[in-house]
């Protein structure tokens, strides 16, 4: 029973731990269609539950081997805010990180409890899923237990925005034929423009899914980041199997391009051949596009100063 994994080398976080709350079973209020984990009955509850002991001396037997941890990520086989002593576990880990960031990764379902929000504001950087903006979607893809209400999960993420002066970030996944149709993306736009998180992470499926359900193209991701309102900090987190060939755009279309949708430099890697990078970075020494990060990623901006 692996508590720890890791280190990882993280492009964003640096050199990372993960921190398994279910490293025993999946124990998960959704079971989405694209989980990597099999397929198991949805619970409101863990029934396997580790100690805050036992996860403390695993974490402080790594960090004693392990001097150089940038980051620790609270996940879990399943949901991590279904662990029932997560914000006495956060104390204790803030007790002993030092300068080491943290992250939880969340499916949002309890984001609307008060006491879920006074724990997820013990943590650095939180990052929550949002596959669906309606209750049907919800239910066909997410397949979440009977008790959450999608509805309550926007409310809820709205008053967690309130309080919390750390990064944000909002995660959806998207599955081709289930949650990309233009009803889905425009209700998941009017919700975002409202929330204003710090970044979105636009997906797919990048793994053996539990069900057969099928990825989209970063063609597709891309077409879906130019439906979102512009001022959205949109990434686009998957680019498996681009086999586009790179376009010419003039120092026009960059700055056209730019304004509808900021791109990071792996966007540009994939979108622009050789004389359209040597064009944006003259754009970029000319200060009329400038770099912008958002909680780790570089996109190249208009700089609207100019």
């Amino acid at each position: 029973m692996n508590i720890i994994f890791g280190p990882v080398n993280s492009r964003r976080f640096g050199k990372s731990l993960g921190i398994d709350l279910s490293p025993s079973k999946k124990q998960c209020n959704f079971d989405c269609l694209y989980c990597e984990l099999a397929p198991a009955p949805v619970m409101d509850a863990y029934e396997d539950v580790i100690s805050v002991e036992e996860i403390m001396n695993a974490l402080n037997n790594i960090l004693g081997e392990h001097q150089d941890i940038d980051a620790l990520t609270i996940t879990a086989n399943g949901e991590p805010t279904l662990y029932p002593h997560l914000s006495v576990l956060m104390d204790e880990i803030n007790k002993v990180k030092g300068t080491i960031q943290t992250l939880i990764l969340s499916n949002a379902a309890n984001i609307h409890k008060e006491n879920i929000q006074e724990s997820l504001q013990k943590f650095d950087t939180v990052k929550l899923s949002l596959d669906c903006a309606s209750k049907r979607c919800l239910k066909r893809l997410d397949r979440a237990s009977s008790k959450i209400d999608v509805e309550n999960i926007k409310s809820g993420m709205l008053a967690f925005k309130e309080k919390f002066s750390k990064p944000l970030i909002i995660e959806i996944l998207f599955v081709k034929g289930v949650n990309d149709a233009e009803e889905e993306i425009k209700a998941l736009n009017e919700y975002l423009l409202r929330l204003k998180p710090t970044r979105i992470d636009i997906g797919t499926i990048d793994r053996p899914p539990a069900y057969y359900v099928e990825p989209l193209s970063y063609e597709a991701l891309r077409a879906i980041s130019l439906k979102f309102d512009a001022s959205l900090p949109i990434y686009i987190a998957t680019r498996k199997k681009v086999d586009i060939k790179a376009s010419s755009y003039s120092s026009e279309d960059i700055l056209e391009t730019l304004k509808k949708r900021p791109l990071t430099q792996e966007d540009i890697d994939v979108l622009f051949d050789a004389k359209s990078k040597n064009r944006l970075q003259v754009l970029v020494d000319n200060g009329l596009l400038k770099i912008e990060n958002s909680s780790g990623y570089n996109f190249f901006v208009q700089n609207i100063s100019e």
